[in-house]
């Protein structure tokens, strides 16, 4: 037990240290300000040529949403999750190792070439958290807590961030064991992560896009505006496209819905005029139900 309080106090200084690192010294693997440059990229697109011309370059809960990119991004594994989630892949490796499995690795990939790894990752990684999207929409308990993301009035690239904390825990703790299983570690490949991070501030900008035919393998912004349609369509009650970084899955299992193209199209969830606006009270508001 003293070791798993040990790893847990210990996390603290070192995500700290890891923190200051990342600022203090960029680099070409310099998660802060690859999340920098490429919101600035984003952001200069939407300035640039935006798709709905009367929204401000500012836009309404432009601060919110831009204070929700950094904590969910960095200032939440200070908090805690980096502490916890030490502690419980210790705890569940020690667990493996008591009934004599040494881990889960069940195919190895490690031989393959590096950008191999990379695109099975990828893939295999936005096929897994397509399936936790759609269960956020489902589940009940999950979907209290996906009603901060869904919240978002008007599109802009750092909307992509505006998402509960519990949001990761439920993602990460659900990836763990399948990409486990597969050699890989949730915190690997940070190409592939930034690449997310990219795909994820263009579906969530204020640009006009779908890629032409590399819409139905490649999420997109018009696509993604209608995942936050206020108004669904009746056949699909819980949501439609689900997908990430790739829309093909949305194609393949039909829960595509692109049935035209509309700059202004109401995004939200009914009662939602009702939700709150601010971020300690959008934190606090799932626990209440």
């Amino acid at each position: 037990m003293q070791d798993y309080i040990d790893l847990f106090i210990n996390s603290f200084s070192d995500y700290w240290n890891y923190l200051v690192k990342e600022i203090t010294t960029p680099s070409w693997t310099n998660y802060f300000y690859w999340l920098v440059g490429l919101s600035l990229l984003v952001f200069t697109l939407e300035i640039i040529k935006p798709w709905r011309k009367d929204q401000k370059v500012l836009r309404r809960d432009f601060w919110l949403d831009l204070f929700y990119l950094f904590f969910n991004f960095f200032l939440f594994s200070l908090v805690g999750y980096n502490s916890i989630s030490n502690v419980a892949v210790a705890a569940f490796n020690d667990g493996l190792k008591s009934i004599g499995i040494e881990n889960l690795v069940a195919i190895e990939l490690g031989s393959l070439p590096v950008w191999s790894q990379l695109l099975i990752m990828f893939i295999i990684a936005d096929f897994i958290q397509w399936n936790i999207h759609r269960l956020l929409h489902r589940v009940p308990r999950l979907w209290e807590f996906h009603k901060v993301h869904h919240s978002i009035k008007e599109m802009g690239f750092a909307a992509q961030f505006r998402f509960h904390f519990m949001e990761t825990i439920i993602y990460k703790s659900l990836q763990y064991i399948p990409l486990a299983m597969l050699g890989f570690g949730i915190e690997q490949f940070f190409i592939v992560h930034m690449l997310s991070v990219f795909i994820g501030h263009l579906n969530h900008a204020n640009l006009n896009w779908d890629y032409g035919p590399l819409k139905y393998v490649i999420n997109n912004p018009k696509m993604h505006l209608w995942h936050h349609a206020r108004d669904l369509p009746a056949d699909h009650k819980y949501g439609v496209n689900y997908g990430l970084s790739l829309s093909i899955w949305d194609y393949l299992f039909g829960t595509a819905h692109v049935p035209y193209h509309d700059a202004h199209l109401e995004l939200g969830f009914h009662g939602d005029e009702h939700y709150p606006d601010s971020f300690g009270k959008q934190l606090v508001e799932p626990f209440k139900k």
